[in-house]
């Protein structure tokens, strides 16, 4: 038997006892804090089995002993706002201190991309962030991790809003933040828990799932290990790759694709401005070549010609004729210049090699950046273009947060929890669209499921989907979109929630609109009304739009009456024309009728149809047309009179 000399075997025994004894809290808790005021603040971590720990903390200290397990919980009594306080937690070994804690009001920001979206990429970010001083708005940044079990921690830490750190800050948040501090003169904090492109499954706990019809089955097939979730996605890309294309090219056949005669008539054709994944390649990271044939009118002048491609995400290596003119790493404007006799009058090819590394993919720019241009000739190129898979990286069927339901529950939620919150806003679903009616029930299951994990029935507001046109759909061929922002306006029969709506500040081609400084205030003024109506600082207590309450018929006319009318109807439009409403008889065929304002009833007719039946206002993907508001500024929630059946009702999760 080899022998372990003694001292070493006694410092590694003392390493291992102090590793144990040591107090720890999850990164929840932190320096710049923000905890809750007027509620049981709850502080909890581990350490050694029966240790007592004390914890201090504006005047107050509670003990408690750790358990058999490790763990330790205690609350702090309620507190009034103030700080800065410093928080000392001890233990028999050591002692953590976390200075500059603030007490006020915490918010939970989550969703998708256009919550996780930050301040530096919104509109007027320059002004804004310079004016971002605001020591008593803190944000705590959950990096993103996925988990097919419940994690006990997260990683990430808080920091003060300054001009520094602003740019980083969710800028829906910030902007909410801002106006609350503004209304109740406390401090805010906002824990950013928010990942792009996720459904809200993801964010629901296996419980709740269970509870669930649908998701039950899902839940039942959730793997035990990311080996088995690894294997099953590479199967799974290797399936659709041979089903798109047949096979992989060799290195050979690449350099042969960025030739002007090359063989591309079995390439596939896609709308190639934006996110490859919503376009036909889901999941994608890797390279895929793009090719498109110009026609230049003879004659042309085509000397000092520069090709303008927009934003890429993540690279390109761009040939016109064959020839290599650019390549870049990184966003950015793509613009190169092209050697003059490289265009000619007729055909001309133009080859893009895009790569991803991960996340979105694609030609990210405006249609209207995408061109060859001099001085004399302007010439748009078209959005449809011939495209084949190159490369696929293994980040493609490594698991995602959409691969299973959970994940971001169990790696970027439960950590969070019991930390004492006032409430959540949420922006997401977009990529729930098209299982919008499912999301009827999927989406309040999650709202009370994290309630209950909570224990209490805290605030959630949210923000319904905002104009973009999505897929062209509308009430004559169906739109997603409408269908969705239904499921989120049903939501609001859950006590103690409130939706921002913002069909009048989206933009039709992009799905992150750069207007999120209404929607913070939109957010912040539901909060008002919601999570603080006793508050003096709300004086005024109308923070929502109209919503469609009653409809008569009177011969051809259709009559309509609102709730949350506030001082009375308006239609923004300097005529006093209201746009946005359609009428169908019982052939269920819509179209675009009339309305006016009489008094605070909306008058909707066609000629077309002779006895109403259905009124639908705002129901397309791009519904930004719409102008009906009350007179306090906030627009009237998208709606439909009808109950046919639309075109996601048949779509499940996991299916």
């Amino acid at each position: 038997m080899k022998r372990v000399p003694f001292g070493s075997l006694f410092l590694s025994l003392l390493v291992i006892q102090s590793a144990l004894a040591d107090v720890r809290l999850p990164n929840v808790f932190g320096s710049h804090m923000v905890m809750q005021r007027r509620k049981p603040v709850p502080v909890w971590g581990w350490a050694d089995p029966n240790e007592t720990i004390t914890v201090t903390l504006n005047k107050q200290t509670k003990s408690v002993k750790a358990g058999k397990d490790s763990k330790w919980r205690l609350n702090l009594d309620p507190m009034e706002a103030g700080g800065p306080y410093q928080m000392l937690v001890k233990g028999k070994k050591n002692a953590v201190t976390f200075d500059d804690v603030l007490m006020g009001e915490v918010w939970v920001c989550s969703g998708q991309s256009n919550m996780e979206w930050p301040l530096r990429s919104a509109s007027n970010a320059k002004d804004e962030i310079d004016r971002a001083n605001y020591s008593n708005i803190r944000q705590l940044l959950v990096k993103k991790d996925i988990s097919l079990t419940p994690k006990d921690n997260i990683e990430g830490e808080w920091s003060v809003c300054t001009p520094e750190t602003a740019p980083g800050f969710t800028a829906v948040g910030y902007f909410f933040a801002r106006q609350l501090q503004q209304e109740l003169n406390v401090p805010i904090g906002l824990i950013n828990t928010s990942w792009g492109g996720t459904h809200s499954e993801t964010w629901t706990s296996r419980e709740a799932m269970n509870r669930d019809e649908d998701l039950r089955v899902v839940a039942g097939k959730l793997p035990a290990t990311y080996d088995e979730v690894i294997r099953a996605g590479k199967e799974r890309s290797d399936a659709f790759v041979q089903a798109q294309q047949g096979s992989l090219p060799t290195l050979a056949d690449e350099q042969a694709w960025a030739t002007i005669n090359a063989n591309d008539s079995q390439w596939k054709r896609m709308a190639m401005l934006g996110d490859w994944e919503w376009k036909g390649l889901p999941t994608l990271d890797g390279v895929v070549w793009f090719r498109q044939e110009v026609m230049i009118p003879e004659g042309s002048k085509l000397q000092k010609m520069t090709l303008h491609l927009g934003s890429v995400d993540d690279a390109d290596s761009t040939f016109v004729n064959g020839q290599l003119v650019g390549n870049k790493k990184g966003g950015g404007i793509r613009e190169y210049s092209l050697p003059d006799g490289l265009l000619k009058p007729g055909r001309n090819v133009l080859a893009i090699r895009v790569s991803d590394s991960g996340g979105s993919g694609g030609m990210m720019g405006q249609a209207s950046q995408f061109y060859l241009a001099n001085d004399n000739l302007t010439i748009p190129l078209a959005d449809q273009w011939k495209y084949r898979i190159a490369r696929v990286f293994p980040s493609s069927y490594k698991p995602g947060p959409n691969t299973y339901g959970t994940q971001l529950f169990n790696a970027m939620l439960k950590p969070l929890i019991p930390y004492a919150i006032e409430g959540v806003i949420w922006y997401q679903g977009e990529s729930n669209a098209g299982r919008a009616y499912q999301y009827r029930r999927t989406f309040p299951l999650m709202i009370q499921d994290w309630r209950q994990h909570w224990g209490y029935d805290f605030p959630f507001l949210f923000v319904q989907l905002a104009n973009y046109n999505a897929g062209n759909g509308d009430s004559r061929h169906g739109s997603n979109w409408a269908e969705l922002r239904e499921a989120q306006t049903m939501t609001l029969q859950l006590p103690n929630t409130g939706m921002a709506v913002t069909s009048d500040i989206g933009e039709r081609s992009d799905i992150h609109p750069r207007n999120k400084q209404d929607v913070g205030k939109r957010l912040a003024a539901e909060a008002m009304r919601v999570a603080y109506p006793k508050s003096e600082a709300n004086g005024n207590d109308v923070s929502r739009g109209p919503q469609f309450d009653k409809m008569m018929i009177d011969g051809n006319r259709a009559v309509l009456t609102f709730r949350n009318m506030g001082a009375g109807l308006v239609a923004k439009d300097k005529y006093g024309y209201l746009k946005g409403f359609e009428v169908a008889g019982t052939d269920q065929k819509f179209y675009y009728a009339k309305a006016e304002l009489q008094g605070n009833s909306v008058v909707v007719h066609a000629d077309s149809v002779t006895t109403p039946v259905a009124i639908r206002y705002g129901w397309a993907d791009d519904n930004g047309e719409v102008n009906l508001y009350n007179q306090e500024g906030f627009p009237a929630i998208p709606f439909r009179t009808d109950t046919w059946k639309g075109i996601t009702e048949a779509a499940k999760f996991g299916n």
